[in-house]
C-alpha cells in the first residue's frame, strides 16, 4: 500500500512515519511542496501523487492563536482541505482526514457521537468543522477521523508542558472542569493506519471518533503525568472561568468511539500506557 501523508512534522505525521508496518511505503509531503496556506499547491500535489490512500495531518492547531488569525485558520483548516477533498474524490482515492473534539460547543457530560450536532466555540473548532463539511460535500470514499487532547514525546502537548513546569515548581494550578480523552499520537497513528489498510473499497467511509480511555480532566492528566515522572508536584484545581485564555474551550470533549470499534475494530488504548512509553522516551522516568 501508498500512502501520500500531507504533513510531515507534526505529531501525528510524525509517529505515521515511524509506525507504518512493513509493505506500506509512506510518502509525507512537508510545506514545502504542499503549502496548506495555499490551496493551489494543495491541490496540484494531489492531483500529481502517487498512492492508493491520502491522508492529511495538516493543520493549522494554535488554538488560541486563530482567533487573531482566522483567515490563516480558514485557509489551512477548510479551503485547502475542500482543495484536497476535490481532487481525491476526482481520482477516487480514499481520503482519511484527522479532526478535533472542537467542532463540539462541550456541553452536557455524555460522550459524542459522530453524529451529534456539532457547535464550535472558536476560529480553530469552525474552521476544522468548516473542513469537515468540504470533505462530505465531494461525497469520496473518506474517512474523518477526530480525536482530542493529542500528546506524544514530540512536538507542543500537554505532557511536556507539565514536565517542564513541574521541574520548576512545587504547585500547580491546572483546570478540572474540562473533562476528555488523552490520546497519544501514536495510537493516532496504528488507528489511521489500521483505517487505511481497510479502506481500499470505500465502504466503511464517514465520521468516526478515536480517543484514550478513560476520560480524565486536564488535572488529573497531570496528576498522572506527575506520579509516573516522580514529579512532586501539587496540583491545585480550578475551574476555565479562572483561567481565561482568548478561545474557548468545549467542557465536554468524551468521544463516543462505539462506531470505530464495530466498524474497524479499533479500541480506545489506556492512555496511561501510552504515557508510560511517552515518558520513557522522553528520559522522564
Amino acid at each position: 500500500m501508498k500512502i501520500a501523508l500531507f504533513g510531515k512534522t507534526g505529531q501525528v505525521a510524525t509517529e505515521i512515519q515511524r509506525r507504518a508496518p512493513k509493505g506500506v511505503i509512506v510518502q509525507a509531503i512537508g510545506r514545502n511542496r504542499a503549502d496548506f496556506a495555499l490551496a493551489s499547491t494543495v491541490a496540484q500535489v494531489a492531483l500529481d501523487v502517487d498512492a492508493d490512500v491520502i491522508i492529511n495531518a495538516a493543520a493549522y492547531t494554535a488554538v488560541d492563536k486563530a482567533e487573531n488569525e482566522a483567515d490563516l485558520a480558514n485557509l489551512v483548516n477548510h479551503l485547502s482541505v475542500a482543495a484536497l477533498a476535490q481532487t481525491a474524490a476526482k481520482r477516487a482515492i480514499p481520503l482519511i482526514h484527522i479532526s478535533t473534539d472542537y467542532v463540539f460547543d462541550g456541553s452536557g457530560e455524555l460522550p459524542r457521537t459522530p453524529d451529534a450536532p456539532t457547535g464550535p466555540l472558536g476560529i480553530y473548532g469552525r474552521t476544522k468543522r468548516a473542513g469537515e463539511e468540504a470533505i462530505l460535500a465531494e461525497n469520496g470514499p473518506s474517512v474523518i477521523l477526530r480525536t482530542s487532547w493529542v500528546f506524544s514525546a514530540h512536538g507542543s502537548n500537554f505532557v511536556k508542558t507539565m514536565l517542564r513546569l513541574g521541574r520548576e515548581r512545587d504547585k500547580l494550578s491546572i483546570v478540572a472542569d474540562q473533562i476528555g480523552g488523552p490520546t497519544s499520537a501514536a495510537a493516532i497513528a496504528d488507528a489511521v493506519l489500521a483505517i487505511a489498510a481497510q479502506l481500499g473499497n470505500g465502504s466503511k467511509t464517514g465520521i468516526y471518533h478515536f480517543s484514550g480511555a478513560p476520560d480524565a480532566s486536564w488535572a488529573s492528566f497531570a496528576r498522572e503525568i506527575f506520579r509516573q515522572s516522580k514529579l512532586d508536584v501539587s496540583v491545585n484545581e480550578i475551574l476555565t472561568s479562572d483561567y481565561p485564555t482568548p478561545a474557548k474551550r468545549p467542557l465536554n470533549s468524551r468521544l463516543s468511539c462505539d462506531s470505530l470499534a464495530r466498524e474497524f475494530g479499533i479500541q480506545r488504548p489506556d492512555w496511561r500506557d501510552d504515557l508510560t512509553t511517552v515518558l520513557e522516551e522522553l528520559g522522564a522516568i
